[in-house]
């Protein structure tokens, strides 16, 4: 049996391929001004975090510094200890939960008809609907952190700061995230509704409000998680918590209660985290891993 012979002419003669390379030239590689777009990319990246590092003053000498320090300070956090502070840092603690808590609630209840009105099925209207958006924009762009100080000098020292800088930092992300779940909701139910001769409330309440409440629910509870970090970092800046507490220790230079301090922060969110994964499955469902 003779083996397969393959004719030299079924190949493509150099002027086929000439003409291929003219017709598809990205098949044969990059062209040298493609690469030269691509260096010239590269370098400008890399001139960038030079630039940057030497902006910030980055050395090798000041990380081994701030690491020699670091490891001198660790010395002192153990054993940690509540130095008979105990029912006040509870109490701190509680105080930012309740903050995360009103927060990420008001947060809510003001995202839900925003959402409803930044989602283009809703509301149609270009304008109106570049308006909303661009206002949520603005709610989001500005920092938990800034509102508390802004709170801070409008209504004074204490958790209300905290939980008005809360909710308004997350009002504009949490009206983006439910506006974007109700563009993507299935059309038949809707469709489905308004075909019965429902009103564009019904509808809305029937068709929309039941696909997209399990994931309004999953995103409200993440950020209840998140906001009891936030309230943490509020409380330096007088919005009260367990963040005052810790900040008062670290001035004085109490890193047993700092540590112990930490320790109930990680603590906390660990059960928050837990206890919201638990009700998110429950709402929204397991989903599969991928194959």
């Amino acid at each position: 049996m003779t083996a397969p012979h393959t004719s030299t002419s079924a190949l493509p003669g150099s002027a086929e391929i000439a003409a291929l390379r003219a017709r598809h030239p990205g098949a044969f590689g990059a062209s040298p001004a493609i690469r030269a777009r691509r260096w010239a990319a590269a370098g400008a990246v890399a001139a960038f975090i030079v630039f940057g590092l030497w902006w910030v003053g980055f050395s090798a000498e000041r990380i081994w510094n701030g690491l020699f320090k670091l490891g001198w300070l660790f010395q002192f956090l153990f054993p940690p200890s509540h130095g008979g502070w105990l029912l006040y840092f509870l109490e701190g603690m509680g105080e930012t939960l309740a903050m995360a808590f009103l927060g990420t609630l008001l947060a809510a209840l003001g995202a839900i008809p925003l959402g409803f009105l930044a989602a283009r099925n809703i509301v149609s209207n270009r304008f109106f609907h570049f308006g909303v958006r661009r206002s949520l924009d603005g709610l989001r762009g500005v920092d938990a952190l800034i509102w508390a100080l802004v709170f801070v000098s409008a209504v004074g020292l204490g958790p209300f700061a905290g939980v008005m800088a809360l909710a308004m930092s997350d009002v504009g992300t949490l009206a983006k995230l439910f506006s974007e779940a109700i563009e993507n909701v299935e059309r038949e139910q809707s469709e489905g509704v308004r075909a019965a001769g429902a009103d564009r409330a019904t509808e809305t309440r029937f068709g929309i409000l039941p696909q997209v409440l399990p994931i309004f629910v999953s995103n409200v509870l993440y950020y209840f998680e998140s906001n009891t970090r936030s309230a943490t970092v509020l409380g330096v800046v007088g919005a009260g918590g367990i963040g005052l507490a810790l900040s008062d220790r670290i001035r004085i230079n109490d890193w047993d209660q700092v540590c112990f301090i930490v320790i109930m922060i990680l603590v906390t969110v660990s059960i928050i985290d837990l206890l919201s994964r638990i009700l998110r499955e429950r709402l929204v469902g397991k989903q599969p891993l991928p194959a």
